[in-house]
């Protein structure tokens, strides 16, 4: 016998051998295996509702403000900004600079982009906050009352500003070569003495007691909405200094600027809101809306009792005592979007301001003051993101929707002691900021959108379900 085939003989004596064996070791499994060790895998279904809800406000904490009014489907928006300025700690003037020493104050704003009709102009003005001011560490809801802070006596402008969201009357060139619309305002004698006055720049607190802030806002206009981006006050004077013996006057500028170290917010009020949230409502069997900036949310109603004791017996033995412990392994909430836009395209595009959010948080809504109040961020225990996201029917069309994997959430859910018997969670529209480390993209804040969109979306009774596929071991 040669050395191959030796070597066959060896392998048909081993496989013999597990042929044998085999089903001995399954059985031998099975053996071991108790009935309280067997894994169960269910699926069950349950109808969510789903309901238009108001949002009264929401914390301001943008990074670029609301100013103006515009009109659309959903209502009659207005906006105005309340904002601080920076002061300029350590800075001083030159030792001769007196008030008249300023040859004049501006007053700047430039915004990124704009809602509603280009051509459409309309007037800006601003007030001194003459009553109080606000705290760097606190939080302001978009529904203050300006009342509270500005008496709106006399106007700091010389005029009111007449704006064009369209025209470039003002813009300037930033480093890429791209213009940056802008308005330039000049303030009035009265405003220019008083803040010319102000010459000592120890703290920012010291500051603020002698300048409150401004408040900026428009007296006529309905059809456009800028996206402000970047205020600032402009002090020009002209000073002398000795140059070889001859007295040389000099003109420079100061910026004050409303940046991240002041506080800056945004008023927000829609017209006749009532009625509004109640028109939206009348069409929930339907469709759902969530408006932003503060307009309205939809909430789903999950049936928290009603899963936990249908998983739960289907989970017992026959004694009633606990068999398995529930763990959820898929439960996907799809929230399909309706929105139609430019006649029957169903495309979104750029021009029209009534589109969906690009990031939608869903919530549990007893959480969510203190989520955003404390600046948290998604988690499985209490937020999921959601993001706009683009597929394909069973045609071919193009759809577009939100997606919610609630497996994480539930199983936390359905282990606690108690729950309610409903779990009431909210759609919000949010802005996310992220951060990259270790090569990973991480979500690194959460920010009610304060912006403007609109999201309609298919209600629950119009075909919106959770189907849960759940286990236990």
């Amino acid at each position: 016998m040669n050395k191959r085939s030796a070597f066959i003989g060896v392998l048909m004596m081993i496989a013999c051998c597990w042929t044998a064996c085999k089903d001995d070791v399954a059985n031998t499994g099975q053996s071991v295996l108790t009935p309280d060790d067997e894994i169960i895998v269910l699926v069950d279904t349950f109808d969510i509702r789903s309901m238009v809800d108001s949002c009264e406000a929401i914390i301001s904490q943008a990074d670029s403000f609301l100013l103006g009014e515009v009109e659309s489907d959903y209502g009659v928006l207005r906006a105005s900004i309340l904002t601080q300025l920076a002061c300029p700690e350590g800075y001083s003037y030159p030792a001769d600079f007196h008030v008249d020493s300023i040859d004049s104050i501006c007053l700047f704003m430039s915004y990124s982009s704009w809602t509603g009709d280009a051509l459409s102009p309309l007037a800006i003005n601003a007030y001194m906050m003459d009553k109080k001011t606000f705290s760097y560490s606190g939080t302001y809801p978009t529904d203050l009352n300006i009342d509270d802070y500005c008496t709106r006596n006399k106007s700091v402008l010389t005029n009111h500003r007449i704006v064009v969201a369209s025209e470039k009357m003002d813009s300037i060139q930033d480093s890429n070569g791209t213009y940056v619309p802008m308005v330039r305002m000049r303030v009035n004698d009265d405003f220019m003495a008083y803040f010319g006055s102000i010459t000592s720049f120890n703290s920012q607190d010291a500051f603020n007691e002698l300048f409150k802030g401004l408040l900026i806002e428009t007296s006529f206009g309905s059809s456009t909405m800028l996206n402000v981006s970047d205020i600032a006050l402009g002090v020009y004077y002209r000073f002398k200094y000795d140059k070889g013996g001859r007295d040389t006057i000099v003109h420079d500028m100061k910026a004050f600027y409303a940046n991240s170290e002041v506080r800056t917010v945004n008023h927000l009020q829609y017209e006749d809101k009532a009625a509004l949230i109640a028109a939206l409502q009348s069409d929930s069997d339907t469709y759902n809306y969530i408006i932003a900036p503060a307009g309205a949310y939809t909430r789903l109603s999950f049936p928290m009792e009603k899963m936990e004791d249908a998983i739960w017996n289907k989970l017992l033995d026959n004694s009633g005592d606990t068999l398995k412990r529930p763990y959820v392994n898929k439960a996907e909430v799809r929230v399909h979007i309706e929105n139609k836009f430019n006649g029957s395209s169903s495309d979104i595009t750029r021009n029209d301001w009534l589109q969906p959010a690009s990031y939608m948080l869903l919530i549990r809504e007893q959480s969510m003051e203190r989520f955003f109040k404390n600046k948290e961020l998604p988690s499985d225990t209490c937020a999921l993101l959601g993001q706009l996201t683009q597929g394909v029917d069973s045609v071919g069309d193009a759809i577009y929707y939100y997606s919610y994997d609630l497996s994480d959430f539930l199983t936390n859910q359905l282990r606690q002691e108690s729950n309610d018997e409903i779990l009431d969670m909210l759609l919000v529209p949010v802005t996310i900021s992220t951060s990259t480390t270790s090569s990973t993209t991480v979500v690194s804040s959460v920010k009610q959108q304060q912006t403007m969109s609109a999201t309609k979306i298919r209600s629950a009774k119009n075909g919106m379900r959770l189907e849960l596929v759940y286990s236990g071991f």
